[in-house]
């Protein structure tokens, strides 16, 4: 099962991974671009994540992908921009994936493919990736409840 949980920063779906890891007390980590670099600002230290020495975003993404088991993607239907570009290095780097579109799956479903691909991946540290929130207002909410039921049924 999860024994850390790894995102960008951002946020919206990396955030609430985050915010999960911190409640449930799992360690968490991460690369975030340089200056903690957020849509928001700055990221509050409470996070632990390392400061990449670029602010490239998709540098970002591509060592999280690297440092992780596997890729989680939440969003509300397509992959697109860096939701998109995270599903492609993970290709890239023959790293599992995977990507609930939330618009046609319920909460417990998405937890339950979610347990049985992190069993069938041997997932430990596990990336957690999707829309920022002003690209996606209720991704925050929708991946603590995917992220929460998983935790609490594993």
């Amino acid at each position: 099962m999860i024994k850390k949980i790894l995102s960008g920063g951002q946020t919206g779906a990396d955030r609430a991974a985050l915010d999960v890891a911190i409640k449930k007390e799992i360690p968490h980590g991460g690369w975030i671009p340089k200056g903690r670099k957020t849509e928001d600002g700055m990221l509050p230290d409470k996070y632990q994540l390392q400061e990449m020495p670029t602010v490239s975003y998709s540098k970002r993404t591509e060592q999280n992908v690297l440092d992780s088991d596997g890729t989680l993607i939440v969003t509300h239907g397509k992959l697109n921009g860096g939701s998109a570009l995270t599903r492609r290095l993970a290709e890239k780097h023959k790293r599992p994936h995977i990507h609930l579109d939330m618009n046609g799956l319920s909460t417990d479903d998405a937890a339950d493919a979610l347990r049985v691909w992190i069993e069938n991946n041997g997932i430990m540290i596990l990336n957690v990736a999707g829309p920022r929130a002003s690209k996606d207002p209720d991704i925050y909410s929708m991946t603590v409840k995917v992220l929460e039921t998983l935790l609490m049924n594993g």
